[in-house]
């Protein structure tokens, strides 16, 4: 016989935003606190029925549009409680642990964090579309969030640990990533050989450090990024540049929303930006070196954002480019602010709405590589490269590259664009829209992780 639920009101009206942020800590986390409470005595979202469904739907929301009314508030307030007036830098994901403790409710504790961690993605209740609509809100701010760029920009605190490793042996494996020294170039090569190269939790930390000790690493002038051979029986020993996120952990619940930002607002913005320095503004100072990509075999979705942040691109003439994140359900990174000025406006929106493919050796493919180059001649090609880019020395490389940014997208241009990101990507990762489109395109429902 079917469960019978008395369909009630959902949390009672959320308070009023004050100027005062003591007291609508203390009266929005009453109001919180209480939302919890009844969406902790419905049953797991697979066995709700279609009413106890809609009372989750209903308290969701009404709670969630109380959190962003708070922020909007109090956003800069907030930030400067948790970083002591903007004199700690805290990475955005120890910045949401420290508000879950400081400002309970806000954000999903941990807790409540690590009993969704387990669930598929379609199971999940979707607690992270908090993180997004509280990072939205501080990066949205032009001081808190110009801050929590710059702190995304540091060499993680484990960097300098892993440095000296790489200045002992020459080379260092890490999750995702074996970057090593070839003459003046430090090579990373992005590994995860079973998932063609896919990015996922288990190469994020790892490529992040790689690339934090390919720009500290005095003994070499120039950077070098490149897909490793993949076990895959499709393309077994070939070398792929890389195959975007990985889908199947997508899909399972393996992927958590942060994810997103600590990889656009660290691994990829460090590609484009360099180190940041803890004393002065990125824009004025930070630890560059430029970047070659050896495109080989594909570069789809998040690989081919990050194609948009190099100096050179070397293309095999047999590779392609796709960002197919509209089939996803998602946004595809920073690809919406860089792409058209690479390839122009049109094509950028038929590439990102439309899933245009971009061969690298047609017209528009060579607006991204600058070299197109038979698979054989890759080694050779991107030895000829480095030895142009550093054969003279490269006094002017780190100011040239900061030049370029200046005009077209300075940090303040980036901040605007994530606080929208944050938002936006928060609500497509928990979209019933996603979990479908996976399922028609990816088969992900019959694919083993």
């Amino acid at each position: 016989m079917a469960r019978k639920a008395s369909v009630k009101p959902a949390a009672d009206t959320a308070p009023s935003v004050t100027a005062s942020l003591a007291a609508d800590r203390a009266r929005f986390g009453k109001y919180w606190a209480r939302s919890a409470a009844m969406l902790a005595r419905l049953p797991a979202k697979p066995k709700r029925t279609a009413a106890e469904a809609a009372r989750a739907q209903e308290i969701f929301a009404q709670a969630r549009d109380s959190r962003a009314g708070f922020m909007r508030a109090h956003a800069r307030a907030v930030y400067d409680a948790l970083t002591a007036r903007r004199s700690r830098f805290l990475r955005l994901d120890e910045l949401c642990r420290r508000a879950a403790k400081e400002f309970p409710g806000v954000v999903p504790g941990a807790r409540e964090l690590e009993r969704e961690a387990v669930a598929k993605l379609a199971c999940k209740d979707g607690l992270e579309i908090d993180q997004g609509t509280f990072l939205s809100q501080v990066l949205a701010d032009p001081v808190a969030g110009t801050h929590l760029c710059h702190a995304m920009l540091l060499p993680r605190a484990e960097s300098r640990d892993h440095l000296r490793e790489l200045e002992r042996k020459g080379e260092i494996e890490l999750g995702g990533a074996r970057l090593e020294r070839q003459g003046k170039a430090s090579v990373l090569t992005l590994r995860n050989p079973r998932h063609l190269n896919a990015e996922d939790e288990s190469t994020l930390d790892g490529t992040e450090i790689a690339t934090d000790l390919a720009l500290l690493d005095p003994a070499t002038e120039i950077c070098v990024l490149r897909g490793g051979r993949v076990t895959n029986p499709k393309y077994a020993g070939r070398r792929l540049f890389g195959a975007g996120i990985n889908l199947t952990h997508l899909y399972q619940g393996k992927i958590r929303f942060l994810w997103y930002l600590i990889r656009d607002l660290g691994l990829v913005n460090k590609l484009y930006r360099g180190l940041a320095l803890p004393e002065v503004s990125p824009e004025e100072a930070s630890v560059e070196k430029l970047w070659i990509a050896a495109l080989e075999g594909f570069a789809i979705g998040g690989h081919c954002q990050i194609l948009l942040t190099m100096d050179q691109v070397i293309a095999a003439d047999n590779a392609y480019m796709t960002l197919p994140a509209r089939k996803e359900g998602i946004v595809p990174g920073a690809a919406n602010l860089r792409l058209a000025r690479h390839v122009g406006d049109r094509i950028a929106r038929q590439a990102i709405l439309a899933e245009r493919r971009i061969e690298c050796a047609s017209p528009e493919g060579r607006l991204i590589c600058d070299q197109v180059v038979p698979p054989a001649d890759m080694d050779a090609a991107i030895a000829r490269l480095v030895a142009l880019l550093t054969g003279s020395g490269l006094v002017s490389a780190a100011s040239n590259r900061r030049a370029f940014r200046a005009g077209e997208e300075p940090l303040e241009s980036f901040r605007r664009y994530m606080a929208v990101y944050a938002r936006e990507q928060a609500q497509c990762h928990f979209s019933p829209a996603l979990i479908a489109n996976l399922e028609k395109n990816w088969d992900a429902a019959n694919r083993g992780g």
